[in-house]
This record gives structure tokens, C-alpha cells and sequence, in this order.
């Protein structure tokens, strides 16, 4: 792997550049000469502020409830550090070290915009600590998702002082050891690094990003699942015919229609019974794969750009207006923009699991398919694949209780002060699980789909499908009797989840 750096300048960062230095630990991340200047811009007037004797929030004065409540000019590093220590309780699993990764390069991305008043020194132990890859022990639960990520943040700037814990070899360890094996200072707090430090999206930002990374590869992988499934279960391709789409011109639904008769060309199962099998349509799950395949698509598409504006957005509050000599308190560390879409997201890639389970039960379902009984050519003494459409069920009936939406519950918090609260975390939390499954229900259909097609011998699928029916094959040799199912299941897990599964198309082929 080609080792990259990923320079910084709060404006442009993407979610395949985020992807490729979270999953590369050896990647490196720079700040650009021009966001340098508008860090500095930014403090500069913070400083001044301070001497002068301003009254600003979060500097001068305490936080939420607190706000009223002025804070003497001897106490104001106490009050940032109080504030990171007061704020660190979060509770639950520890967060996965991706999401971790990814938390530290959003907040630097949005801290080098300018508008945040930090120290330039602050940042840069931000930066040596990603590229060290020191990841901080930061616990799962206890965002609201309103005044930003409040608890996981703290838990990120609690390392940064001294006073959390990281994650060495699977161990959770001080983290001023770390830091200091690394030879990265400990930070003292000054006015307003605190709250820019811990204000701020970026724990569901990491969600919604790194999902739609994953996301990407499961629209892909779904396609080419449901035209092995569709030729196994000697489907016709008339219902992709390119006319019918262009009267219904959803972008999705064309790109999916096109995959899929790119991916059946040449199909000999499929020109064995063009004119002969009497088959007028197949049922929704089959025919119906552009319009339900698409529109999850067009939700990705619509998803990432929402998430990309919102990784290269100022989310902490008071914003510092260095030009203008002025600050301006708001709510941009409000996560429903993102709250809504990991809502939407999870819901979008439930359906593509529910539909793949509805393929693979017509695969082992005689009576549906047409294939030999759950799939095996000795049934009766050997159950197939039986319990492998079990599993796909209890996945895809988990992810309907995960695909409820978060966003639409709100508990106040701080007194009151803070009313409504988007509930943004859970939302990333609760689809970060639906991916897993989706993964895994695919992997099943795929298992049973190549299983199928060699039932169909001697006829052989497209040049293309056979591409992927080979790659399954050297993990997972042809089922003549039945044997630990749950083996084959993983192997095909592990193709799909690394791309392996996409990446043996052609390129060019299909996107």
C-alpha cells in the first residue's frame, strides 16, 4: 500500500481521503501554510480579548447553565481544564480504533478552519498523536449529540493532559506515558481549548463517513449478489431493459438496471430459457432490484454530500471572527444534519438486506426456485443450506429494530438550556451494527447464489458472474454434502467485507 500524506486545511477533505489515512496507520497528517495563518489569526484575537478584559462565553464565563457566572482572569486555565475532566463520562464498550482515528483528523480538520481560537501548539499534539497513531481509550455512550459529542471529545482531550487513558496492544494505559515515549507534551489548557477541543460532530461525523465508505462497496456487492441470485434462479433480464428505466429516471435506479444487464450479458443460463420457459416476470425481489437497489443508492449519494459538508464545517461554539475583531455564539455544534442522515443510511442499507434474505429464500425454497431442496443434491440425509436463509432473517429482523430512528427522540440536558438534542451518536452506533449485518446477509446470498448456478451444470453464468463463482470457489469449495456451514460463511464474509467481491469485476464494468 502507497503510504500517503493528507495535508489539511479545513476545506476540502473527502471521505476517500479520510478512509485511506484512518485504515493506513502509516499515513501522515499535515495542517496547510494557510490554515497555520488562520489558526493563528484566530488566537491572536482570542488573547487580545482576554487582556482587554471581554466578556465571551466559554472564556470569561462558564458553560451552558453556568454562562452567567464570570470567571476571574487567574482561573481561566482551571476552567478549561475543569471542563475537559467534568465533561469525561462517558460509560459502555470503547469505541472502535477507526472511529477513534477518524474523530482526531475531523476535529483538526475543523479546528484549522480558523474559527476556533485554539493555540497552534494545541492542534500540532492533535496532529503527532494521529500520526504516531496513539488512539485514546474513549467509551461509546453518553453523547446527546447537541452541544457536539460533548463526553467522547472529552475522553479525546483527556489524553491530550494527561489525565485519560490510551490504547496500547489491546491494553488501556496512561496516556502521559504514551505520550511521553513518544515524546509529545503534555498540553496545558488555555482560554477556549477546552470547549474547541470537545464542542464539535465529530464521533457521528466518523460514523456517517466511514459507513458511507462501507457503504459504497455493499451498493456494488448488492448488485452483483442479485445477478448471481437472479441467473441461479433462471430469472429474466427484460425487466432492465434500458426504456423502462428512462421512464422513471431516478439516477440509482438507472445505474443499478445498467449493472445489472452488464452483469448477465452473455448468460447462458439465461439464453438457455429466453423463449422457452414461459416465464412472463419474476417476483419483486428479482425484478424489482433497480428500483429498490437505486433508491438506496441514491440515499448514499445524497448522504455524502450532506456528510462531506459537514466534515470540512466549524461546529464549536463561541466561533471566533478574527477580521471582524467579534465572536458569535450559536449552534453549529448541532448534530441533526447528521442525525437524520445516519437515520436515513440505516434504513436505506436495512432494505438491502431485506431483499437479499427474500433472494436467498427463493434459492433454497423448491418450491420458489425450482433449485433442488435448501440447495443441496443430497437432501434429506443433508439439510443444504437450510439454516444459512435462518441466519439471514434473524440479521435482517435485528436490523429492523436498529433501523429505528434515533433522531426523533430529544431529552432535555444542562437545565433545560439545551431542550432539543439530536440524538446523533446512537443513530452512528445503531448503523454501524446495521452495516455489519447487511454484510453478512450479502455474504449468505452470495454462498447460496455460486451453490445454485453450479446446480445448473453444465451451463455456465456470464463470463463476469463466473468471475465471482471462481473467486467464492477458492474459498469455499462446491457443497456435495453437508459440513460446518458457518466456515463457509465467514470466508465469503471476509471477500465481501475486504472488496474482494467488487474489486474481481472488471474495472470500468459497473460502478
Amino acid at each position: 500500500m502507497q503510504h500517503r500524506t493528507l495535508i489539511l486545511d479545513g476545506e476540502s477533505l473527502t471521505i476517500d481521503e479520510l478512509a485511506h489515512v484512518v485504515y493506513d496507520t502509516n499515513a501522515r497528517v499535515e495542517i496547510s501554510p494557510s490554515a497555520r495563518e488562520r489558526v493563528r489569526a484566530s488566537r491572536e484575537a482570542v488573547e487580545r480579548w482576554i487582556s482587554e478584559g471581554r466578556v465571551v462565553y466559554g472564556m470569561t464565563t462558564g458553560f451552558g447553565e453556568f454562562a452567567n457566572v464570570n470567571i476571574a482572569q487567574s482561573d481561566i486555565e482551571a476552567l478549561q481544564e475543569n471542563l475537559i475532566i467534568s465533561h469525561s463520562t462517558g460509560v459502555g464498550d470503547l469505541l472502535p480504533h477507526e472511529i477513534v482515528r477518524s474523530m482526531m483528523i475531523l476535529r483538526v480538520n475543523a479546528l484549522v478552519k480558523g474559527f476556533s481560537g485554539i493555540r497552534e501548539s494545541t492542534v500540532d499534539t492533535l496532529v503527532a498523536m494521529i500520526n504516531a497513531d496513539i488512539i485514546p481509550a474513549i467509551p461509546s455512550q453518553g453523547s446527546v449529540g447537541s452541544s457536539g459529542d460533548l463526553a467522547p471529545l472529552s475522553h479525546l482531550a483527556l489524553c491530550m493532559i494527561g489525565r485519560g487513558e490510551c490504547i496500547v496492544n489491546g491494553q488501556r494505559v496512561p496516556s502521559t506515558d504514551v505520550l511521553r515515549r513518544h515524546g509529545i507534551e503534555l498540553v496545558r489548557l488555555a482560554a477556549k481549548e477546552g470547549l474547541a477541543l470537545i464542542n464539535g460532530t465529530q464521533m457521528m461525523c466518523s460514523y456517517a463517513a466511514l459507513a458511507l465508505h462501507r457503504a459504497r462497496n455493499i451498493m456494488k456487492t448488492s448488485d452483483i449478489a442479485g445477478a448471481l441470485s437472479l441467473d441461479a434462479l433462471r430469472g429474466t433480464d427484460a425487466a432492465f431493459d434500458e426504456r423502462l428505466h428512462m421512464t422513471r429516471p431516478h439516477p440509482g435506479q438507472l445505474r443499478v438496471a445498467k449493472n445489472l444487464r452488464t452483469l448477465l450479458s452473455g448468460s447462458q443460463i439465461r439464453e438457455s430459457h429466453r423463449d422457452g420457459d414461459g416465464k412472463v416476470q419474476d417476483a419483486y425481489s428479482l425484478r424489482c432490484m433497480p428500483q429498490v437497489h437505486g433508491a438506496s443508492r441514491d440515499t448514499i449519494t445524497f448522504a455524502t454530500e450532506v456528510v462531506e459538508r459537514e466534515m470540512n464545517s466549524a461546529t464549536d461554539n463561541p466561533l471566533i471572527f478574527a477580521e471582524d475583531d467579534d465572536h458569535v455564539q450559536g449552534g453549529n455544534f448541532h448534530g441533526q444534519p447528521l442525525a437524520l442522515i445516519l437515520d436515513y443510511l440505516a434504513i436505506a442499507l436495512s432494505e438491502l438486506a431485506n431483499i437479499s434474505e427474500r433472494r436467498t429464500e427463493r434459492m433454497v425454497n423448491h418450491a420458489l426456485g425450482g433449485l433442488p431442496r435448501f440447495l443441496t443434491p443430497n437432501g434429506g440425509l443433508h439439510s443444504g443450506m437450510m439454516i444459512a436463509q435462518y441466519t439471514a432473517a434473524a440479521l435482517v429482523s435485528e436490523n429492523k429494530v436498529l433501523a429505528h430512528p434515533a433522531s426523533v427522540d430529544s431529552i432535555p440536558t444542562s437545565a433545560n438550556q439545551e431542550d432539543h438534542n439530536s440524538m446523533g451518536s446512537i443513530a452512528g452506533r445503531k448503523l454501524w451494527n446495521v452495516l455489519a449485518n447487511v454484510e453478512r446477509v450479502l455474504s449468505i446470498e452470495i454462498l447460496c447464489a455460486c451453490q445454485g448456478i453450479d446446480l445448473l451444470r453444465p451451463l455456465v453464468s456470464s463470463s463476469t458472474l463466473e468471475r465471482i463463482v471462481g473467486l467464492v470457489r477458492t474459498v469455499v469449495p462446491f457443497a456435495e454434502a453437508d459440513r460446518v456451514l458457518y466456515h463457509d460463511m465467514d470466508a465469503v464474509h471476509k471477500l465481501v467485507v475486504q472488496g474482494a467481491i467488487v474489486q474481481a469485476i472488471p474495472a470500468g464494468m459497473m460502478e
